[in-house]
């Protein structure tokens, strides 16, 4: 069944846009005249796994930082709260690395006390120059996050991403993870991401991707459509770095059109609202940003040409 629905990648991308086109996209022509009434629609927008057809939520989590905590109670708990926030707003995908000092960790005692632990898309990765290190670290991963099978395992920052390759298509084979990917952050190594894109099988990549960033475009996102593989997006705040831009200006008109109530969902709406864009991963150590972050999931999604009246709107500030 996998081969076949892998025969078919393109259909699911076509799919996934379609859908997104029909159920989400609003006509930029009414943003000169008036909003549409804003709804109390709960659906949340879903992007489809190509390899597979899995649909994942396109908002997911982030936890560089803020789930490196260690063994402080009270700062354990506020990871508690801010994952299950998460859960409550329709997340699944949850991104961490092992040079994330103890996110993993943190995240697998969180999943322990919410009963979550077969109930959310598990993403980590391998980072290691040595092939055996990151057999190591993948079985130290499992054990950590206090799951059987991750879902999805990737290569961070492309470091000797031919050896853990060999690594990764074995385990996959064994069902012992689902999906493959690599990964790039700060705009960085994309020639080469692009060469691994062109020769090898994957199922994901992540890069950084946002409202002010956008290399991608110009060739890793066609290339992810064309070959089926999926797209998470880091960075979609640049850190903290597009808040600073806009601190004390007001949301431009178009927010209201797309029902965007705070900055943080706008710069969301713009990115998930790519037809390439498959998740993006914002992190944040508040309960309250979680939950604003979440709500991007919901309402009118841009379609192409408002989104360029939003960029529009960014380049104006």
């Amino acid at each position: 069944m996998i081969n076949k629905l892998k025969q078919h990648r393109r259909d699911f991308i076509k799919l996934s846009a379609a859908s997104l086109a029909a159920g989400f996209c609003l006509n930029p022509l009414s943003l000169l005249s008036a909003a549409p009434a804003p709804t109390d629609n709960p659906q949340r927008l879903t992007k489809v796994i190509p390899s597979t057809g899995e649909k994942l939520p396109a908002i997911g989590m982030g936890s560089w930082m803020t789930f490196n905590v260690g063994q402080d109670q009270g700062a354990r708990q506020n990871c508690l709260r801010i994952l299950r926030a998460f859960f409550n707003g329709g997340g699944a995908l949850i991104d961490s690395s092992p040079m994330y000092g103890s996110s993993e960790q943190v995240i697998g005692y969180c999943l322990g006390q919410l009963n979550r632990q077969n109930k959310h898309f598990s993403a980590t990765k391998v980072w290691t120059p040595f092939q055996s290190g990151g057999v190591k670290q993948i079985h130290d991963s499992h054990r950590l996050w206090g799951v059987t099978n991750i879902k999805l395992m990737q290569i961070h920052n492309l470091l000797s991403w031919e050896k853990h390759l060999e690594t990764l298509e074995k385990l996959k084979r064994d069902g012992q993870i689902n999906y493959i990917g690599i990964t790039s952050s700060h705009g960085r190594r994309h020639k080469e991401m692009e060469k691994i894109m062109l020769t090898r099988d994957l199922d994901f990549i992540q890069l950084t991707y946002n409202i002010i960033d956008r290399e991608a475009e110009s060739r890793l996102l066609p290339l992810a459509r064309e070959k089926g593989i999926a797209v998470i997006a880091n960075r979609p705040f640049q850190r903290k770095a597009l808040f600073q831009r806009v601190r004390g200006k007001p949301l431009p008109p178009s927010a209201k059109a797309i029902h965007c109530q705070n900055w943080a969902q706008y710069f969301l709406k713009f990115i998930i609202s790519h037809p390439d864009i498959s998740c993006a991963i914002p992190a944040t150590s508040q309960v309250a940003h979680m939950q604003e972050n979440m709500a991007a999931l919901k309402g009118e999604m841009p379609d192409d040409k408002f989104r360029g009246q939003m960029l529009h709107d960014i380049q104006a500030i």
